[in-house]
């Protein structure tokens, strides 16, 4: 699962849905970029969002009424799908005829993908337009041709460059096409294509916090894909915050789907703080949400383990399930005595109480999230002293009142030492 170990992930909160607002504030320049927007407002359930909707339906009918690229095509049916703007019948039957037609003659994948995405969404939104393929399965067996040993998918067939952006769009390719068959599509094809899934994630990558990602092997005269744009394309078609507008929409789009049903819900356990402290009695809270912070189902949440960061093969507490607050929804647990200020390192698990929700839900593996505890400190027998220079014996020693305002005076040689001495102790309340 993606992000199963990643130092306390935290699920989307209101900071990104302020992101939201300021990164998309309704001044799209194209379809593509009001679809991205439109979405990204309707997956967050933002409510004073900007309204877009007489701009962009304009923008949808005259492009669904003319002969547009299949890219604007496709990204005014999406908007169209999100908006319900006014688009009369014939409108679809005539481009469901067009790419019907052509749906064969496209001369690179991205523009097969623009077409069978087109015709799914007209699937949905003119349910009585006929957008079934005559030939589904000369359109899959012409799509799975571009395929590589390694998982990744070429451009075209007159292209020898492979991409495993382009593998998450031949995926989400393949799904449209299997959704638009008028007859069932062979099962040994549809395994060949998981079988070709599972080779993508053989060549899948992580970060140094644990967080797993696709990446791009890039070739000559081709766009650069980032990471991000890399695993959402790979997301979408096998089932800090972001600095752009694109990214954003790549991972709160990402995320989404992961909350679909088509693939288990994962689920993540944060920390709302990762410093403590002692003298305020504060407990430890943890918090299991979806990655858009939904509910998550009832479980257990328990502390593996937890260990100084100076001394990793002694555990200072170990095996202990945090009880949970139905009123605040978090699981918490005091600190044991034995837990001094420092730098600690809490190793967390969770378990599904229902063996069933295990298809609908998935809990990743430990969570490995450092922990600060703080305390007020006590000062006490400070003393300072005059050492011999011989044998190191105290000469003259005095006890010093940090507190107070007595001053203390000793003299000494340059071969004598001056020694301060105090003691620290944690205090509790």
């Amino acid at each position: 699962m993606i992000c199963n170990a990643v130092t306390n992930p935290t699920p989307i909160s209101d900071s990104h849905r302020s992101a939201a607002l300021q990164l998309f504030d309704g001044s799209s320049s194209s379809l593509e970029e009001a679809y991205e927007a439109l979405r990204v407002f309707e997956i967050l359930a933002l409510e004073n969002k900007p309204d877009v909707s007489v701009t962009a339906c304009q923008k949808v009918v005259e492009n669904l009424g003319s002969s547009s690229s299949l890219k604007d095509l496709f990204y005014a049916l999406k908007v169209n799908g999100i908006l319900k703007c006014k688009v009369d019948r014939g409108v679809f039957q005539d481009i469901a005829s067009r790419l019907q037609a052509t749906v064969n003659d496209a001369s690179a994948l991205v523009d097969t993908y623009y077409t069978i995405g087109s015709l799914v969404l007209m699937k949905d939104q003119a349910p009585d337009v006929d957008v079934l393929l005559a030939d589904a399965d000369g359109t899959f067996h012409s799509i799975k041709a571009l395929s590589q040993s390694d998982g990744r998918w070429r451009y075209s067939s007159d292209n020898p460059e492979s991409s495993t952006y382009v593998a998450g769009l031949a995926l989400e390719a393949l799904a449209g096409v299997i959704s638009l068959a008028s007859s069932e599509t062979d099962q040994s094809r549809v395994n060949t294509v998981k079988s070709d899934i599972l080779k993508l994630f053989d060549s899948i990558q992580k970060y140094d916090d644990g967080t797993f990602y696709f990446d791009e092997k890039f070739g000559s005269g081709r766009e650069r894909r980032v990471s991000l744009s890399t695993s959402s394309s790979v997301v979408r078609g096998s089932i800090g915050l972001p600095g752009s507008a694109k990214d954003f929409f790549n991972q709160i789009e990402s995320l989404a789907l992961l909350e679909s049903k088509r693939v288990p819900v994962p689920l993540v356990l944060s920390l709302p703080a990762t410093v403590y402290s002692l003298s305020k009695k504060d407990q430890l809270k943890v918090t299991v949400n979806t990655v858009l912070g939904s509910a998550a189902p009832p479980l257990t949440v328990k502390l593996v383990r937890a260990f100084h960061t100076n001394a990793k093969d002694s555990a200072v507490i170990e095996g202990k399930e945090l009880q949970y607050d139905q009123s605040s929804g978090l699981h918490v647990m005091g600190f044991p005595d034995n837990v001094d200020i420092g730098t600690y390192v809490f190793v967390f698990e969770t378990a599904l109480q229902d063996s069933g929700s295990e298809n609908d839900h998935a809990i990743g593996g430990q969570i490995h999230v450092p922990i600060y505890v703080t305390s007020i400190v006590k000062v006490s027998n400070a003393e300072i002293a005059v050492l011999g220079s011989d044998l190191g014996s105290d000469e003259t020693q005095k006890t010093l009142d940090l507190a107070g305002t007595v001053v203390v005076s000793l003299s000494a040689n340059h071969l004598q030492k001056l020694r301060f001495s105090f003691q620290l102790t944690t205090t509790y309340p």
